[in-house]
Parts: structure tokens; sequence; C-alpha cells
């Protein structure tokens, strides 16, 4: 079987912003939702979602600047619980992350995933660059952009980063990230990154002195005595972008697989002004 593990933080953010999303309040989890069954329409059989429930986390406790969701739109906050509510409905695993975020949500599900004999392989559905860390060499996990039809495995990852995934932490511990609130070292860009880490694989195994570098980098010594100077808090933010593995979700895939929406669904859709997901639901689950 395939298991499709769902980034619903960003999906929701996804439609929010939609130039076709007519109704700020509420538009977005109808969109979700039917992205949802589009998905078990296209043959998806088990599939589990991460949420945010709250911004927050257990990394605001290691860095004051953390994301916190203070600059999210209140619009896009309350529909969070709601969205977690209409998926539940659709019959949907749901696992609204709260001392942990979605992203350690999905890392958790892929691992309880890959462990059973039954699942040839693990699709993490979302573009976060955070994610790509949890690609395996053996292609059981891979990650799936879904809007751009992208599959990434562990040579698509090299490909697009110039790092492994298993170097992704370190890679984002040195660049940063912006929409998580960490801003990396100074001087340190993409490339420069991803051509030491291809070389030494993680931040503290690069030397401090450039000339002991062993592949071209341009502004060597600068570089180096930023990383002298900050090496902790590269370190720091390498711990920060460290997915976490042990969120609560689900513990066996069976939890996963869909069966069809719950009661309460079409009266949900009714109240969203989209009575045709309820159909669409019935239809598939009949099919």
């Amino acid at each position: 079987m395939l298991v499709h593990l769902i980034d619903g933080t960003y999906e929701l953010f996804r439609f929010h912003y939609a130039k076709s999303n007519r109704d700020p309040r509420h538009g977005a989890q109808a969109g979700v939702a039917n992205s949802m069954l589009g998905l078990l329409a296209d043959g998806a059989t088990h599939v589990g979602v991460a949420t945010d429930h709250v911004i927050e986390s257990f990394r605001n406790d290691m860095l004051d600047s953390y994301k916190d969701g203070s600059g999210t739109d209140p619009d896009l906050a309350a529909q969070f619980p709601e969205l977690e509510e209409l998926l539940e409905l659709a019959g949907l695993a749901v696992w609204p992350q709260i001392t942990h975020e979605a992203d350690d949500g999905l890392a958790s599900a892929a691992v309880v995933a890959a462990a059973d004999p039954r699942v040839r392989q693990v699709l993490i559905c979302t573009p976060d660059k955070d994610l790509s860390q949890c690609v395996t060499a053996d292609g059981r996990i891979v990650q799936y952009d879904r809007r751009r039809q992208a599959l990434y495995d562990y040579d698509g990852v090299i490909e697009k980063f110039g790092v492994p995934p298993e170097s992704i932490p370190d890679y984002l511990g040195l660049v940063g990230d912006s929409a998580d609130g960490f801003a990396g070292l100074p001087g340190w860009g993409a490339k420069s990154a991803a051509t030491l880490l291809a070389r030494y694989n993680k931040i503290e195994a690069i030397p401090f002195e450039p000339e002991q570098w062993d592949v071209p980098v341009r502004s060597a010594a600068k570089l180096a005595a930023a990383l002298r100077d900050g090496m902790q808090d590269a370190l720091l933010f390498r711990r920060i972008a460290t997915v976490a593995r042990d969120a609560p979700v689900a513990r066996s895939v069976d939890e996963l697989e869909w069966k069809g929406p719950r009661p309460g669904f079409d009266e949900r859709c009714a109240e969203l002004g989209a009575p045709h997901l309820a159909e669409r639901a019935h239809e598939l689950a009949a099919g």
C-alpha cells in the first residue's frame, strides 16, 4: 500500500490565500476538503493529516524569535480547529499538534508507516524543505509536492539542495529559514552551505580555517570567521530545524485507512455552502 501524509497547515494557508477564495472566513476549509477528496479519487487509501493546532511549540522555548503565529490572519487562525473537525468528519485521520508542529507529526507518522512491511512507500505531501530530511535512501519515504506534481526521492533532494537528506538540518542551520524565524549565519547562502556540507556532511566537521577547505568557496575567509563566531548559533538553528519523530500520531497504518465520511459531515458541508463535497465523498465511498 501507499501512505499519503498531508501537511494540513500548508494546505489551509494555500487555499486561504488562493485568488479563487471568495470567503476568507470559511473558504479555505472547503478547498482543503475538496483537495483531500481529489486525493482519494486518484486512488489514495491510507491518508493522515497533521496540523498546527497551536502555532507555538517546544521550539519557542529554544529561541525567542521563533515563529509564534502573531502575524497570522485571524480569519485563517480561526479555521484550524474547524478544519480539523471537518477532515475528521470526512473520515480522515487527523493529528492536531499542540506541543509539536505539523512537520513533527508528519515525520513521526512516516516512521510508523515505513516500519510496516505492508507499506510500499510513504509520500510526505508538502513542499516544506524541512521535511526533506525524512527522505530515505531505500525509497520507502519520499517527499511529494502535490501542487507542482514533483516527487523527491533521495537523489532528488540532493539535486534540489546540493546535500543529502540527513544534512538538511545542517543546511538550514547555516542558511537559516526566514519563515521559521531564524536567520542562519551572516554571509552563508545556499551555494556555500551546499558546497561545504556536500564535502563535510555536518556543521561541526567543517574546519574553522579556510585554508583547510579542499573545495572552492567564494569569500572563504569571511564565511570561516562567521562560522567560528556563530558556531553555537548554527548548532542551535540545526536543532530547531531537526524534526521530532515522537509526536502524537497514529500507532498503526490501519488507523489511516479511509472508509468514508462519518455522521455529521453532510451537515458541516452544508454549513460551508459546499453540499457537493458531501455528495462526492459518498460517491467515492460507494465506489
